[in-house]
């Protein structure tokens, strides 16, 4: 007899999708690039569930999808899997570049988060001597200063983007969506009012708006 008690924690979740379909999903070792579109296959074979929402699943396959170990398996594995394991697509090129860069992002996020956290040492500051150029120290007078803010470096476009019609904003198609600066591949996986959930080509859910949409 199934349980009433619905799971809270994001952990849960997973620890849930990890007995679910331990073919698919792995915590530590065997983790494979999950099927393209996985999130509907799981909405299927969970519905009716009061353990799990759509919702938490979403959550979950971020989490899951977003971890370094997954991030890792995209660029080494030539195929993708189903829930019950089973070979599925082959990993594109772009997937592995997409992966590979997610990659070096977060690490990177991660190593100015440490070096942000470790205490400062005051006779770092005492022993500092300027440079040529550098800012001056408040007070001052001789030093010189450089107040020229630095030029950004100009956006780069690669081709023409056209803007997805809204006639084609529908479950399962594919599109291109602005994260930031870029624009990244993903196929619709639900459209709930202005809202439109999207799944990127390293199986990451994201919820964004229809005017993010480009045509590939």
């Amino acid at each position: 007899m199934e349980t009433t008690n619905k799971l809270k924690d994001i952990n849960e979740v997973l620890e849930f999708l990890y007995q679910e379909f331990p073919q698919c999903f792995k915590q530590k070792d065997g983790i494979k690039p999950l099927k393209v579109g996985i999130f509907k296959d799981i909405a299927e074979r969970i519905e009716g569930s009061e353990k799990v929402s759509k919702t938490q699943v979403r959550q979950a396959l971020r989490k899951y999808t977003s971890n370094w170990r997954y991030l890792e398996a995209v660029t080494k594995s030539e195929f993708r899997i189903d829930l019950d394991g089973n070979q599925g697509e082959k990993v594109e090129q772009e997937h592995i570049d997409h992966a590979q860069k997610s990659l070096e992002e977060s690490r990177a996020k991660m190593a100015k988060r440490k070096k942000s956290q470790r205490p400062r040492n005051d006779s770092d500051t005492k022993s500092y001597k300027k440079k040529p150029g550098q800012f001056a120290k408040t007070g001052d007078k001789n030093a010189k200063v450089n107040s020229t803010p630095a030029k950004a470096a100009p956006a780069k476009r690669s081709g023409k983007i056209e803007p997805l019609p809204a006639s084609e904003v529908k479950v399962n198609n594919k599109v291109k969506v602005k994260l930031g600066q870029a624009l990244v591949n993903a196929i619709i996986t639900e459209v709930n009012k202005e809202d439109v959930h999207v799944e990127l080509v390293t199986g990451m859910q994201v919820k964004t708006k229809a005017d993010s949409l480009y045509i590939i």
